[in-house]
């Protein structure tokens, strides 16, 4: 590989030290930049704003190392000049339901008039509507731990399947219903989404999907970017682990997450640009919203990004897990692997940058194939088994994984790969069926009813 030579040769220069992790099948490797050190916090971006949900902004700003793609030619600084304060790493989770008619196995068109209120009367804010009336969207408190997350989000699980059920209507956790049709989906009548079907038109009307979305907090501005120019790298291999969409209007696409081909008519989504200040991220938003195209960045809708709301970096490139010990698992990954890049930034160290093309490919193989076929190692320019891949990232998470005591919820990433995602247990159930003779309906909606029942699984 060009680049990845070129940095290499760099590497072994005076100026900047290349690394191993001893993971050479991931091409796993960081560099230690003999340059500019951390710097102190400045003064006037120490006042921050509290977020909605108790996050708090810390007041400091940093400024990262050097791109190891220019290197310096100074000497080694041994230590920083001043230690900064460390994000929180608290987490929240947000999940979207699919809800469905127990009878016809379909989407309901309209969500019963009293539904709602009877959620937000039991959760409050932590349940809201969604763009179609077939949706709805739950969200965790802040978390300190992956524990607390989890409880929490199963709590969010039974009551909303609870008042659910007490209007005749079920809940599954998947990223796409096997048979439903976007065009009989009726939206919610709220002004937010009606401005956005005006500006976005058939692209969003089709949008009959679900997502998850994983908040881990970092607090200061800077750091939060430069965290998100790095684990852009491992969202290929969360998405695989995460598939929960392989059919699409009753056809058995080929894909173990389709959700991302729909999602990827919407504007500005996929991989985020890379940024090299929060500044720098703040203009070019800034350019959008001058020139009339969003009113905030809320409107980015990339697998990974700052969020407006939250001093968080929200992820939200996975299909939602039917199974709610799945969703912990790729909550406590991202947020390890987080903690793992933070920890090669204190010691002037940083992950491989890697451009979009080389990411993308893995992107689409986790979309494609899901765990089966496995994802590129761009160092040795090979495709790996996502088994080896898998172990490799449980070893260099594993430090990170004991710091959060959820050693348990990391390597649960092992029960997945034995017993397939969703999208897997979901096409074992539709075969099965037609096997058995059933016709291809009634195997659909027996699909429908493997996942009301795993959307409850350990409830």
């Amino acid at each position: 590989m060009t680049e990845s030579s070129r940095v290499s040769d760099a590497g072994r220069s005076e100026s900047a030290a290349l690394f191993d992790s001893g993971n050479p099948g991931l091409g796993l490797r960081t560099y230690h930049t003999r340059g500019e050190p951390l710097k102190a916090p400045r003064g006037d971006e120490a006042a921050k704003r509290r977020g909605a949900r108790g996050w708090t902004m810390l007041a400091m700003s940093i400024r990262g190392p050097p791109d190891p793609r220019r290197v310096s030619a100074e000497r080694t600084q041994p230590a920083m000049e001043a230690v900064m304060s460390p994000p929180s790493f608290t987490v929240g989770i947000e999940e979207e339901y699919l809800l469905v008619d127990p009878d016809s196995r379909d989407l309901i068109r309209e969500a019963p008039p009293t539904m709602l209120a009877a959620c937000e009367k039991a959760l409050q804010d932590q349940v809201t509507p969604e763009f179609l009336q077939c949706q709805i969207e739950v969200g965790t408190r802040v978390c300190a731990s992956i524990a607390a997350a989890r409880d929490d989000l199963a709590h969010l699980r039974r009551t909303v399947a609870a008042v659910a059920r007490e209007h005749g209507v079920r809940v599954i956790a998947a990223s796409t219903h096997p048979f439903a049709t976007w065009g009989m989906q009726k939206r919610t009548s709220k002004e937010r989404y009606e401005i956005i079907e005006q500006d976005l038109q058939e692209v969003v009307r089709r949008l009959m999907i679900s997502g998850m979305h994983v908040h881990v907090a970092i607090e200061d501005d800077d750091l939060r970017i430069d965290l998100m120019n790095q684990v852009v790298y491992i969202l290929p291999h969360l998405l695989a682990l995460s598939t929960s969409s392989p059919f699409w209007q009753g056809h058995e696409t080929g894909l173990k997450s389709y959700r991302i081909a729909v999602w990827d008519e919407m504007p500005r989504t996929g991989l985020p640009a890379h940024f090299d200040s929060f500044g720098e991220f703040e203009r070019h938003v800034n350019v959008l919203v001058s020139a009339g195209l969003i009113e905030d960045g809320t409107k980015l809708w990339w697998d990974v990004r700052p969020s407006v709301r939250f001093p968080t970096l929200e992820m939200r490139m996975c299909d939602i897990c039917t199974r709610l010990e799945d969703t912990i698992c790729i909550t406590a990954l991202y947020r390890c692997w987080l903690h793992m890049l933070y920890r090669l930034r204190m010691n002037n160290q940083r992950w491989r940058f890697y451009g979009p093309m080389l990411v993308n490919e893995n992107r689409w193989r986790a979309q494609r194939y899901g765990i089966d076929r496995g994802l590129v190692d761009f160092g040795k320019g090979a495709v790996v088994p996502y088994a080896e891949l898998l172990e490799e990232i449980l070893s260099l998470v594993r430090e990170d994984a004991e710091h959060f005591e959820c050693v348990a919820e990391v390597e649960h990433a092992r029960e997945v790969l034995a017993r397939g995602t969703s999208a897997h247990r979901q096409l074992a159930t539709y075969h099965d069926a037609l096997s058995r003779g059933a016709s291809d309906r009634e195997a659909l909606e027996a699909v429908v009813d493997m996942l009301i029942e795993d959307t409850m699984y350990g409830l």
